[in-house]
């Protein structure tokens, strides 16, 4: 701004933080002319309008705004290419959703992106002194709040500064003509107010924040923390099926062989919320994630598939060994399917010694490295018991 040169940009933040008004501002500073589009209502028709109309005044930037511009699809997003290339239009988006996943590589290499945030209390505060410094200057009404109310206000609207001026707007339409007093308590403001509905966007950063903070409290062993973050979820319309994916997710993930009754009792809950519904099946939800937030934390196995994985992308498709394949027909036995395969049930202690069951190239790998913790601690045991026995035996005369 100080600069007094228009540049592209998008303003990323929830709503009622002020993006469209810090457009106008920035149009205003710049001296420019401002146009505005929906992304919801306009097309591809619209924007080479847009940028028509704009090179008609060659002396005078224009800002073009688009609203919601998450919206706009592939094609229409490429349109404007051009256009900021040759500073036809200096683009001004304002987007809820994440500018990383909603716009092109190509868009964002030429724009700026700013975060706004939620406004806190404080800055509500302002807001709301200028307002009720307009009522009493412009309308004549004076705005008087009963105790705690205020406060009460300013915290319901988390952040939102367009739903504390749109309750005052509703408060000042029920005052009587010839009244310059407006008395607000709780009663008149709830009214005025409605419902605090929890924000969450569907599919959006907030739908995904709310279920990552669940995710790691589970990870973190804090039940407190898991069961407000599920209760925020459920509370703002989340479908608890999605929540009852995650905590499964946990289970097997950062759970696993510590606890292996985790990812049972977290499938059982998702079972209980299906039967039940709601609300009798949130409370299942609720039981389970701090179980596996009060669980002992093992990621052995997941660290183990990925390391499998990786070493199935290096090797490549190693053929089975000759004792480990199946042999449903004599042909198959004549070429040694199966053939010196020893039954595990039936050897000394369930266990074939020195029989082994990797490819030859990959023998002596260890994926799975259990840790000491839950019952993972008696699974490590028996797993050293039995590579100890698998160990080749040192001869009397070495």
């Amino acid at each position: 701004m100080q600069a007094n040169r228009p540049s592209s940009m998008v303003f990323w933040g929830p709503p009622g933080t002020g993006k469209t008004t810090l457009a106008r501002l920035l149009a205003s500073r710049w001296e420019a002319v401002f146009l505005s589009l929906s992304a919801v209502e306009s097309g591809v028709r619209d924007l080479r309008m847009a940028a028509e109309s704009a090179r008609q005044r060659d002396s005078q930037a224009t800002l073009l705004f688009v609203d919601e511009i998450h919206r706009f699809s592939k094609n229409q997003q490429d349109v404007l290419l051009p256009y900021l290339e040759d500073g036809t239009l200096f683009l001004l988006g304002a987007t809820t959703e994440n500018p990383g996943f909603a716009l092109t590589g190509a868009l964002l290499s030429r724009v700026r992106v700013f975060p706004l945030h939620p406004l806190e209390p404080a800055e509500l505060g302002t807001l709301l002194e200028r307002a009720e410094r307009h009522c009493r200057d412009t309308l004549g009404l004076s705005v008087l709040w009963s105790p705690g109310v205020r406060e009460t206000a300013l915290r319901m609207t988390q952040g939102d500064a367009r739903k504390l001026l749109q309750g005052l707007e509703a408060l000042m339409h029920s005052v009587a003509p010839g009244i310059d007093r407006l008395s607000v308590g709780e009663r008149e403001w709830a009214q005025a107010f409605g419902r605090t509905l929890l924000y969450m966007d569907r599919g959006g950063d907030w739908f995904y924040d709310l279920l990552s903070a669940l995710h790691k409290s589970i990870r973190g062993s804090d039940p407190d923390a898991a069961l407000y973050w599920l209760t925020r979820f459920t509370d703002a319309g989340g479908d608890p099926r999605v929540v009852a994916r995650r905590m499964v997710r946990a289970a097997s993930e950062d759970i696993g062989n510590a606890d292996p009754a985790a990812l049972g009792l977290a499938l059982h809950a998702w079972e209980s919320y299906e039967r039940l519904g709601e609300p009798e099946g949130i409370l299942a939800l609720a039981q389970v994630a701090v179980y596996l937030a009060a669980a002992e934390k093992s990621n052995a196995v997941y660290r183990a598939a990925g390391a499998v994985q990786n070493r199935i992308r290096e090797t490549g498709s190693l053929p089975v060994p000759l004792h480990l394949r199946n042999a449903p027909t004599r042909y198959a036995r004549t070429l040694g399917h199966g053939r010196g395969y020893r039954y595990d049930p039936d050897e000394p202690g369930g266990h074939a010694v020195d029989q082994t069951y990797l490819p030859e190239a990959l023998l002596g790998c260890v994926f799975y490295e259990p840790t000491e913790r839950g019952f993972e601690r008696k699974l490590a045991e028996r797993l050293r018991k039995l590579r100890e026995r698998s160990l080749p035996q040192n001869r009397p005369d070495d």
